[in-house]
């Protein structure tokens, strides 16, 4: 077992000049949403020569390649999301982005150029392959156009080598949170829903010297922001959270002025299938009749948006088992609650038994405790980690289709990790 470790993991590390040279060309060229024709062209151009039959989207500039390895087996999906934010950069790197209003803060930048590595040591290792690879290079992660794992999926994602896969793996960056280099993940919920909840309060507006002859929202707005909390902390269990924002107010055009209607939008978060449809009844309810409390109607949209992101405990296993083979039993943290955060990898997930995780890359010698988050215009993300990534992806897929060949019955007939 040690010499193919190694010398993925060794192999991984002659790749970090080129694997470096590409993430800073997408850092410093970032696109926003689903349509991302730069980032697109130098992913091809990363994987041309290599032995993969690749498509693009129709709807979305998305980049999806097959490896057929030397034998038939299974199919193992890779992900990478490739979109930026509407961020003006201010982290002082040499390669900073050249475009304004336009960032790679979270580090998909990063995710990409890992997943190009594991492309090519996959490729490269092509004829002890039995099954296939999908690499799935996924525009729109954060949501600008709608997300990009939906469309993906709806132009035949899941049976690009010809069967849906029987596992999926995602990595993705952390500028602090996590020490420099530690991967961590957990079985099951990893990820909360991530819904949108907007409120529109109509009344009857009038002159702010004579309230009893108007219906004012204002009021019943208030009273609707409040109530929201309460409802939260008093309807839902402790150990199955809901954590609900209130963002946007708007309400109103001059202070003597009655509105005839104001409104406010929400982020809700959920980790669990019953709170989140909970939540989207229990708010219709609640706000509707506070409205009509005050003699007034509400227009109550609950947006779905991502949901939550659930790690099968087979494939975290053997992924927490392949990071401590490859790297060492340090180099590997249980996470000990999934993070409020939402990531539409969920989709994936939900079609196929697979695992998401975490790596720290936050630059040697800072304090990740203290580094700026991802999603700030200061985050910055250390290049080191790049062959690691890849070197990992490039494992975990080894070991999943070994596995899978290892437990095969004698009539081929596939199987799931167990």
């Amino acid at each position: 077992m040690s010499a193919p470790v190694l010398s993925v993991r060794d192999h991984a590390r002659t790749l970090a000049p080129e694997l470096t040279a590409l993430r800073r060309e997408l850092h410093a060229e970032p696109e926003l949403g689903r349509h991302l024709p730069l980032t697109q062209q130098r992913v091809l151009d990363a994987l041309a020569g290599m032995p993969l039959e690749i498509t693009t989207g129709s709807a979305l500039s998305s980049v999806t390649a097959v490896l057929r390895g030397a034998r038939p087996g299974p199919t193992v999906l890779l992900r990478a999301d490739m979109d930026a934010l509407p961020l003006t950069e201010d982290s002082g790197l040499p390669y900073a982005s050249r475009v304004p209003g336009v960032m790679h803060a979270c580090g998909h930048d990063l995710h990409t150029a890992m997943l190009v590595g594991a492309a090519r040591l996959l490729a490269e290792r092509r004829a002890d392959l039995a099954g296939s690879v999908v690499f799935m290079f996924q525009p729109d992660e954060e949501g600008t156009d709608g997300g990009g794992a939906v469309p993906m999926l709806a132009e035949g994602l899941l049976h690009a080598s010809g069967e849906k896969p029987a596992a999926a793996y995602a990595l993705h960056v952390a500028s602090n949170r996590l020490p420099f280099g530690v991967f961590a993940s957990r079985p099951g919920t990893a990820a909360a829903a991530s819904d949108g909840l907007t409120v529109t309060v109509r009344g009857k507006g009038g002159h702010g010297s004579a309230p009893h002859k108007a219906a004012d929202p204002i009021p019943a707005l208030c009273e609707m922001v409040t109530a929201l909390q309460t409802f939260v902390t008093r309807s839902f269990d402790i150990h199955d959270p809901v954590v609900l924002g209130v963002g946007v107010i708007r309400g109103g055009t001059k202070r003597n002025v009655i509105p005839d209607h104001a409104g406010f939008e929400a982020t809700v978060r959920t980790y669990s299938t019953a709170a989140r449809d909970r939540m989207r009844e229990g708010t219709r309810r609640l706000l509707t009749g506070i409205a009509a409390a005050h003699g007034l109607t509400a227009e109550v949209d609950y947006q779905d948006g991502y949901p939550a992101l659930v790690n099968d405990p087979a494939e975290t296993a053997l992924a927490a088992r392949t990071v401590t083979d490859l790297f060492g039993p340090r180099r590997y943290l249980d996470a000990s609650a999934p993070t409020p955060g939402a990531e539409d990898m969920a989709f994936v997930l939900d079609e196929v038994p697979g695992t998401y995780l975490m790596l720290g890359a936050c630059p040697p010698g800072g304090d990740f405790a203290t580094a700026p988050y991802n999603h700030s215009p200061q985050a910055v993300f250390d290049d080191s980690v790049l062959p690691d990534g890849a070197a990992l992806l490039t494992e975990l897929t080894l070991r999943r289709l070994a596995l899978a060949l290892a437990l095969a019955p004698a009539d081929g007939d596939r199987t799931t990790v167990g």
